[in-house]
C-alpha cells in the first residue's frame, strides 16, 4: 500500500509547511498531500483553514491578504511553488484544491512547471469541490484528478465516472468492508483519510485499499 503524508507529515511538523514534507520524506512516504489556498494577490499557498491566527491572535483572512501581508504574520507559510521546489520530484504532490478556491492560479503553477523539467505523474490535484475538479480537468487534464469525499460512496464514483479518473479519498470513519471490496473490483483506487492507526488500516487493507493518508508516516514504516 502506498503511504501517503497528510499536509506533509502534520503529526510530525507544522502542517502544509516546507519543514513538514521533508519530514514526510525523511520517513519514506509515496505521495504527499497539503491543501492550496490562494491570497488576495493571486499567491497560491499551503494553507488548511481559511484565515490563520498569529501569535498574537490575530486573525486573517488568506484571500483578503496579500502573500506579503500573511507572511509577515506566519514566516513558514509556504507557496505552492516553493513546494514543489522543496520536494524536487522526490515523491508526487497531491494538492488539494480547497473549496471556494480559484483554480488558476494553482493551475498555472503546476502548467509552468510542466514546461521546466516536470512531468504528469509529478503531480495529483484533488478536491472536495466538484467544480473545482472540473476546472482543473479542463485547464490540465494530463494531471490525475483525485475526487476527495467525506462519506458519500456514490457521490464518489459518480463524479469520479464524469472526471475520467479512478483516485478516491474518502473519510475512514464512513468505509467498510463491503463498500471496499466493490470500489477495488471496479478498478477504483481507494485512499482513506485521515488515519494514524495501523489496525485500523489492517481490518479494510485486505479489501483493496490502495493505500493510507496519514498524519505519521513514520508509524507506517516498514
Amino acid at each position: 500500500m502506498k503511504i501517503i503524508g497528510h499536509r506533509g507529515a502534520k503529526g510530525l511538523a507544522p502542517e502544509n509547511t516546507i519543514a513538514s514534507l521533508m519530514k514526510a520524506i525523511e520517513h519514506h512516504v509515496d505521495e504527499i498531500e497539503c491543501d492550496v489556498r490562494v491570497t488576495k494577490d493571486q499567491v497560491a499557498v499551503l494553507m488548511h483553514n481559511g484565515h490563520l491566527i498569529d501569535q498574537s491572535g490575530a486573525k486573517l483572512t488568506i484571500s483578503q491578504h496579500s502573500y506579503a501581508e500573511l507572511l509577515a504574520h506566519k514566516p513558514d507559510l509556504a507557496r505552492m511553488d516553493e513546494a514543489i521546489r522543496a520536494v524536487n520530484r522526490a515523491v508526487p504532490i497531491q494538492f488539494e484544491l480547497k473549496s471556494g478556491v480559484v483554480v488558476h492560479p494553482a493551475v498555472a503553477i503546476l502548467k509552468d512547471f510542466l514546461k521546466n523539467g516536470w512531468e504528469a505523474p509529478d503531480f495529483l490535484i484533488g478536491s472536495k469541490s466538484y467544480s473545482a475538479l472540473k476546472e482543473a480537468q479542463k485547464q490540465l487534464p494530463e494531471v490525475k484528478k483525485v475526487v476527495i469525499e467525506r462519506w458519500s460512496g456514490l457521490r464518489a464514483t459518480s463524479r469520479a465516472r464524469r472526471l475520467g479518473t479512478k483516485r478516491l479519498s474518502m473519510n475512514h470513519w464512513w468505509l467498510w468492508s463491503g463498500f471496499v471490496r466493490m470500489v477495488a473490483s471496479r478498478g477504483y483506487e481507494l485512499y482513506p483519510y485521515t488515519v494514524n492507526r495501523i489496525d485500523r488500516v489492517s481490518r479494510l487493507a485486505k479489501y483493496g485499499l490502495s493505500g493510507v493518508i496519514t498524519d505519521y508516516p513514520d508509524r507506517f514504516e516498514d
